[in-house]
């Protein structure tokens, strides 16, 4: 008989439900083949999601379809990616804002590559356009800007120099091996350089259709918004009370 191929596995159903690795079974004292062969690919897939580059100009065609404007390219100080992964502080500090300028806007969305710049290839853009659809009529947005050998903390500057109130940055989350294209939201209020992570709102697992949806995500983002800008405040002083309806 062979082991690899359980005759009756229970675990099956479950299984088909869940991006999890459960009930691998057993070859013998090792795992069956099949499931070590998964999860070198898993792996290669996590590895390839953090290392493949942004194609910056086919995303900023997609971005600029959204309707907010042209699309600012801003690169972090890090100069490339080994360099970028070995110094997380200089992916949170942009080498330059020159093409940055307050236009009156409430709203700035970065676009940040992050660990995955595969999720902000295939999620960015739609992404961005549920965003506008959540926001657009209660808030100006401004012109999309995206970041690459980028770090949350790199939107920060960027809102400051656009003068808005509320950031939101769009970015890649760090691969697992059951999900490579995931993307976080994070919401800063008041945005500028030296905010810590208790001051910023995440929502994470966006990565339709086995994670959450961009409508979902977009309508919690834009409650959060809203109480943000009510309270003055975002982070671990703001709670999110969207409402279980919203994950419907």
């Amino acid at each position: 008989m062979n082991e690899d191929v359980p005759v009756d596995d229970p675990w099956a159903v479950l299984r088909a439900s869940t991006q999890a690795r459960i009930g691998l079974g057993r070859a013998g004292s090792s795992l069956p083949t099949r499931r070590v062969l998964e999860f070198a690919a898993a792996h290669a897939a996590a590895r390839d999601a953090v290392h493949e580059p942004l194609d910056v100009e086919s995303f900023g065609a997609a971005v600029a379809e959204v309707g907010i404007g042209t699309p600012v390219h801003v690169r972090s100080r890090a100069e490339s990616r080994a360099e970028y992964l070995r110094r997380p502080d200089l992916g949170r500090e942009p080498a330059d804002l020159a093409g940055l300028a307050p236009d009156g806007s409430d709203v700035a969305v970065v676009l940040a590559d992050g660990l995955s710049p595969r999720a902000l290839a295939e999620h960015g853009a739609g992404m961005l356009r549920a965003l506008v659809d959540a926001l657009g009529e209660q808030y100006r947005i401004a012109p999309p800007v995206i970041a690459t050998q980028a770090r949350v903390a790199l939107g920060d500057a960027v809102g400051e120099a656009l003068g808005v109130t509320t950031l939101v940055v769009v970015i890649g989350e760090r691969p697992g091996l059951s999900v490579a294209d995931s993307l976080g939201i994070y919401l800063t209020h008041a945005p500028r350089p030296g905010r810590s992570d208790a001051d910023r709102n995440c929502i994470s697992n966006i990565h339709p259709p086995g994670g959450q949806s961009y409508a979902n995500a977009a309508r919690i983002t834009a409650a959060l918004v809203a109480g943000s800008r009510e309270l003055g405040v975002s982070g671990v002083r703001l709670k999110d009370t969207a409402g279980p309806e919203l994950l419907a």
